[in-house]
């Protein structure tokens, strides 16, 4: 069964599939992330000890420090990153970090910002299915 559809700017062509992981705060790849487990160990996180990997991460934005978009790209080649990435508010330092490595790598992690009001932590088990067409 397919939940309500959700429009949104869709940033990296392709499709992701996985449980979403709903974050009520934005997350900071660079110290927020383990990029060899894809655990978050930002410990003032409240979603301290999930994991990243494979999932959609569904969160307001990203948060900080612009080294984020090489632990992005680093957590991708290492097979540790979300299969996508949805955003609230746009991150140009995320964007980098995925179309970097999947120009360097030829592996990606699917981004894209959207209103997602109708998804909450607790709704944080359901799985997105995104498809997400060419733009450029």
């Amino acid at each position: 069964m397919r939940g309500p559809d959700r429009t949104g700017t869709f940033h990296l062509a392709g499709s992701a599939q996985g449980p979403a992981l709903v974050l009520s705060q934005a997350l900071s790849f660079w110290g927020g992330i383990d990029v060899e487990t894809g655990d978050i160990i930002d410990h003032s996180h409240p979603n301290l000890g999930g994991n990243i990997a494979g999932k959609i991460l569904v969160m307001p934005s990203g948060r900080g420090s612009s080294s984020s978009s090489s632990v992005l790209a680093e957590a991708i080649r290492r097979g540790t990153a979300p299969a996508g990435i949805i955003l609230e508010r746009p991150d140009p330092i995320l964007a980098v970090g995925a179309i970097v490595a999947e120009f360097l790598y030829e592996s990606a992690c699917r981004w894209s910002s959207a209103r997602y009001q109708a998804l909450s932590p607790a709704t944080g088990s359901q799985s997105i299915w995104a498809k997400m067409p060419k733009r450029w």
